[in-house]
C-alpha cells in the first residue's frame, strides 16, 4: 500500500526564513494528541470552518512567527483540528488571516491533511474503515480539492470490496489468553488455512502478538501459516484472501 509522506516543516526554518523576531516563550498546552502511538481514537466531524479576522496588533510580524511556531508543535503532537483554538489548524489559519500567501503556514494545512490520508491508510489496513472515512472527512475540511483525498477514496472502496475477513478480538480476554479467545484464534487460523489466505495480526505490543500467532500456528499444526504482525492499540486479525 502506497504511503503518503508527511511534510515537516522544521523550526529553524521557520526562525531563519521569511519572518523576523524572536518566538513565544509561552508554552503550548500538552494537551493530549488526537492520535498517539497507533491508538486511534473516535473522529468527531466538525460542523464549519472557523473564519479568522485581521485583528489590529502593534507587531503582526512577530504575531504571525509565534502563530507558526505554536502551529508547528500542534502539527508535531499530532492536534491537527482538536482541541478547539488549540491545534495546528487554528494557528495556521490564523496566519493566512494577516498573509493570505505565507508559504510555511499553506506547507503546515497541507502537512495536517496528509497526516490524516496517512491515519485513514493505516484504518484501511486494519479493516477499520468507517474510521477511515471520518479521517478522510476531515481531509476533507482541510482542503477537498486535494488529489491525495481522491487517491485514498479509491483505496478504501477497493479494501471494502476485498472480500478479506476481519476479526476484533476481546482485549481482557487476550490479556487473560482465555480458553473462549484461544478457540476463536484457532477457528481463525483454520479459516486461514482453507482459504490459504495471509493474516495481519494486530495488538498493542509484540509479546501480545506473539502469543496469539502462537495459539493460531499449533491449530493448523503441519501447515505454513503466512502473514505479518502489526502494533497498534487493538486486538484483531485480518485474513486477506488471495487474488483470482
Amino acid at each position: 500500500m502506497k504511503r503518503h509522506t508527511v511534510k515537516i516543516i522544521s523550526v529553524s526554518g521557520l526562525i531563519a526564513g521569511l519572518l523576523t523576531g524572536c518566538v513565544s516563550e509561552d508554552p503550548v498546552s500538552s494537551t493530549t494528541a488526537e492520535t498517539r502511538d497507533s491508538e486511534y481514537a473516535q473522529v468527531r466531524v466538525l460542523s464549519g470552518a472557523q473564519v479568522y479576522s485581521r485583528d489590529r496588533v502593534q507587531n503582526p510580524q512577530q504575531l504571525i512567527a509565534d502563530l507558526l511556531f505554536e502551529g508547528l508543535q500542534a502539527l508535531d503532537q499530532d492536534r491537527l483540528l482538536t482541541p478547539i483554538d488549540n491545534n495546528a489548524h487554528a494557528r495556521f489559519q490564523r496566519v493566512l488571516a494577516y498573509d493570505p500567501d505565507n508559504e510555511l503556514a499553506l506547507e503546515g494545512l497541507e502537512s495536517i491533511l496528509l497526516r490524516y490520508v496517512e491515519l485513514a491508510d493505516v484504518a484501511i489496513n486494519q479493516g477499520l474503515f468507517d474510521q477511515a472515512n471520518l479521517y478522510l472527512e476531515r481531509a476533507r475540511f482541510v482542503d477537498e480539492s486535494h488529489a491525495a483525498i481522491s487517491a485514498a477514496e479509491d483505496r478504501l472502496a477497493a479494501e471494502r470490496n476485498s472480500g478479506d475477513l476481519f476479526f476484533d478480538l476481546d482485549a481482557a480476554q487476550v490479556a487473560a489468553r482465555s480458553e473462549a479467545i484461544q478457540e476463536k484464534l484457532a477457528v481463525i487460523a483454520r479459516q486461514a488455512q482453507e482459504h490459504e489466505a495471509f493474516f495481519l495480526i494486530t495488538a498493542p505490543n509484540d509479546a501480545q502478538a506473539r502469543w496469539m500467532f502462537s495459539i493460531m500456528r499449533d491449530a493448523v499444526s503441519g501447515y505454513r501459516l503466512r502473514g505479518n504482525i502489526e502494533l497498534a492499540a487493538r486486538h484483531s486479525i485480518r485474513l486477506r484472501m488471495p487474488q483470482e
